[in-house]
């Protein structure tokens, strides 16, 4: 091992997971020019600290490939986070006292005002229509918009409604609805985009510096809970480029960004061409590769896609009312040499893209289905044979159902199909890559609750839960690849690996994600993270004055 004239970092570290193994060792690794030029013993270090720049001892925390959320809302999620966070809050009358005391303690609010909210589950309503009766006595007159957990659905007061003119009659032209009563009025529920899109025209925006603002908050959040990138799929703000150039106007972003644009149902061939040409668009930290496809909504909201309809007798059509034009558009951009990454969350959903993705000519584009809540054996083997990665939420699932079924996910699949939840252990034994991810603002972005998740099938810290279908745990090793190496080749790239050669992204936790107790990892300080051998997150101070002498 030959040592360099000059060498920008050296990191010291008593466990160092590197490899295709994760093999642990003690010793160093040797940066420069934003990539790692040699790990080593302890021993060997000694010839490579002295032409170090810098050198950063991490004592006993250990260094691991950088981790990578699969599937994340940066831009569209600052809109869709607003307000008073509703996440956790699983009783209706507990959700009534949130936001009545949020009412009263929003500072300088009139009766013009909006009142915002976002993470409502609808385990609230148990076996009710999901409305906005929810707000009576409470919120009478008040224009309130709340988006479910999900983000697929929002609840909307009759003031909001009658202020944007939504009647229960309009005809939209995906899945996508507007909830009514019995005698047809609308009922405050509007189910995904397209519906959504009625009252948001009216909603008042965030303005751009806002926006900016959050954004750099959010992502060094994320930094600072271990992540070093993240995937962006959507293009839910028309200016979303825009607000990155703005951001990294004032400095680097805090971790990088690839970015795959959505294709919603209807889009014209020249909306594809122009996404086409949008591929390879990039700043220093974020650039635009890959797209996002939509095959349907969700179970919850009853507009998944499912071979047999739910207890509700619903979710039985696709978010493409044609689904060949999504099959279509996927053919367009693999024979342009452009991945997908399409959300997929029904049986019948995951189904029509595991045979769409069968049926293209291999030419080396790697193609991924996102979600995959509930699918039998059959429909798993498709997703295999098919060749297609996936991308799964674990949070998803031990957040939002339960083992006991009385959740409504599980309540409107029914105890077979809700037995099939979440099969990331089935996935990879199958042979699958299984990438994981938090879907944020969906569930929490921290991936250390999620690699948690992950193996114990319940919250974090939270043993007092029972876990739902334990027999899909992943190992220890498998949950940290899906955030490391995993990740990668389901994108069709080779990365994720600590090994010399390989870009210098990096996280050091106070712990080993391999051998941690799971609940205890989830609280494990987050040490250092590094992007392209620049430190981003750097908490050895801290670490170095809670060590006793």
């Amino acid at each position: 091992m030959s040592t360099p004239a000059t060498t920008d970092t050296v990191i010291l570290s008593s466990s160092i997971l590197h490899g295709e193994r994760l093999e642990e060792t003690a010793g160093f690794i040797a940066i420069n020019d934003g990539r790692i030029v040699a790990i080593g013993t302890t021993e060997e270090a000694d010839q490579w600290t002295p032409h170090a720049a810098r050198v950063i001892d991490v004592g006993n925390a250990t260094v691991t490939p950088g981790l990578i959320d699969a599937h994340i809302h940066p831009i569209l999620g600052i809109s869709i986070a607003r307000g008073l966070d509703l996440n956790g809050i699983t009783e209706l009358s507990d959700v009534r006292h949130a936001l009545a005391e949020h009412a009263t303690q929003t500072p300088h609010r009139t009766g013009s005002d909006w009142l915002f909210a976002w993470g409502l589950d609808p385990v609230i309503f148990g076996e009710a229509e999901f409305s906005n009766d929810l707000f009576d006595g409470i919120l009478d007159g008040e224009l309130v918009y709340i988006t479910l957990f999900d983000g697929h659905a929002a609840l909307v007061s009759d003031a909001g409604l009658s202020l944007a003119g939504v009647t229960g009659k309009e005809k939209l032209d995906s899945s996508g609805f507007v909830g009514t009563t019995a005698d047809g009025k609308p009922n405050g529920m509007l189910y995904e985009m397209a519906a959504m899109e009625l009252v948001q025209t009216k909603l008042p925006p965030l303005s751009f510096d806002e926006r900016v603002n959050e954004l750099d908050r959010l992502l060094r959040s994320m930094a600072e809970a271990g992540l070093v990138a993240g995937q962006m799929l959507d293009f839910g703000q028309a200016d979303s480029l825009d607000v990155l150039e703005a951001l990294e106007e004032r400095g680097d972003l805090s971790i990088r960004l690839r970015i795959s644009p959505w294709v919603m149902p209807g889009a014209s061939q020249e909306d594809l061409d122009k996404l086409l040409a949008m591929q390879g668009r990039h700043g220093r930290r974020w650039h635009v590769r890959g797209i996002k496809l939509m095959m349907d909504g969700t179970i919850d909201n009853g507009t998944a896609w499912l071979f047999a309809p739910d207890t509700h007798g619903e979710s039985v059509d696709p978010l493409w009312p044609e689904p060949e034009g999504l099959s279509a558009a996927m053919r367009f951009f693999h024979d342009n040499h452009v991945p997908t990454a399409t959300h997929a969350i029904g049986d019948k959903a995951v189904s029509h893209v595991a045979q769409t993705i069968a049926s293209l000519p291999r030419n080396g584009t790697v193609h991924r289905i996102e979600h995959i809540e509930s699918i039998p054996d059959d429909v798993l083997n498709q997703v295999v044979d098919s060749g297609a990665t996936t991308s799964l939420q674990p949070t998803h699932c031990t957040l939002y159902s339960r083992a006991d079924h009385t959740d409504n996910w599980s309540r409107r699949l029914g105890t077979e199909r809700a037995n099939h939840a979440w099969r990331t252990r089935d996935l990879r034994e199958a042979g699958a890559v299984v990438a994981l991810g938090s879907d944020w603002p969906i569930a929490p972005f921290d991936p250390r609750g999620i690699i948690t998740a992950a193996q114990t099938r319940r919250p974090a810290g939270r043993p007092d839960i029972t876990p739902v279908q334990p027999q899909q745990a992943l190992s220890a090793r498998a949950a940290l690849e899906g955030y490391t190496s995993q990740y990668w080749q389901s994108v069709g790239e080779a990365g994720g690996i600590l090994r010399p050669g390989a870009r210098a992204d990096l996280t050091v936790f106070a712990q080993n994600p391999l051998d941690a107790a799971p609940d205890e990892f989830a609280a494990a300080p987050v040490i250092l993270t590094m992007v392209d051998g620049d430190l981003v997150t750097d908490k050895t101070a801290q670490m170095s004055a809670s060590t006793p002498n």
